[in-house]
């Protein structure tokens, strides 16, 4: 290559970017799509964005597309993430990935109609509808396992006049501990080895399992000084 075609192919390459331009870029596609929503896929190892010297993550337009296929295999095939980074470190990134896939690898858990979830939940359709007002349900037409059990939870705490609207600050508090747990793991995520990765994906879980202890040991102690 001569050094002119060098220095054009070095003009016309993509700058990586931040993760604000990587939601400008997908969340047409994907409305519900946060910058924490970004973040777990990078601890569920979906991207391994670089990282600046001050430690901001800048993506590739390769990690742009493997996002775009790995949030439409979530949305239309439901597959879990370890699924969805297996078929991607397989097939790639190419047009087709997102839309071939083979059905004896598509997640098999059960999706529930509208109907279906407050059946099971034993649910009224205003609670869900203002579950999902209060941002603590995604607005979709079928929902998994999760949101059964999220919605038995609004009902029992509905019963003594608490309202979705009202535990919009757990939800809040859960988004808070990703952020904690991510700043946690940033000198592991920060390294390009394998290793490394596997054991952020490791401790993870791990850190949150401590927070959740930490925060009912705090509870406990709260409603020891209320019915004192």
């Amino acid at each position: 290559m001569t050094p002119a075609a060098s220095s054009r192919g070095r003009a016309t390459a993509p700058a990586h970017l931040s993760i604000g331009q990587v939601l400008a870029r997908l969340t047409p596609e994907f409305p519900a799509l946060t910058a924490s929503k970004l973040r777990f896929l990078e601890v569920q190892g979906i991207v391994t964005p670089t990282r600046t010297e001050s430690g901001y993550r800048k993506f590739s337009s390769a990690d742009v597309e493997r996002l775009r296929v790995a949030l439409s295999l979530q949305r239309d095939h439901y597959m879990p993430l370890a699924r969805i980074r297996e078929y991607l470190d397989e097939h790639g990134t190419d047009e087709t990935a997102a839309a071939a896939v083979p059905p004896s690898i598509v997640a098999t858990a059960r999706r529930y109609r509208r109907t279906e979830v407050l059946s099971a939940a034993g649910a009224a359709p205003q609670l869900l509808s203002d579950a999902v007002s209060a941002g603590l349900v995604p607005a979709a037409e079928t929902f998994d396992e999760r949101t059964v059990g999220l919605l038995r939870a609004l009902v029992a705490l509905e019963a003594h006049g608490i309202q979705p609207r009202h535990v919009r600050a757990v939800r809040q508090s859960a988004e808070r501990d990703v952020a904690l747990i991510e700043s946690a793991l940033a000198p592991l995520m920060r390294r390009t080895d394998a290793a490394s990765r596997g054991r952020a994906n490791e401790l993870a879980p791990e850190l949150a399992r401590r927070l959740d202890e930490l925060r009912a040991a705090f509870v406990r102690a709260a409603l020891e000084r209320l019915t004192s």
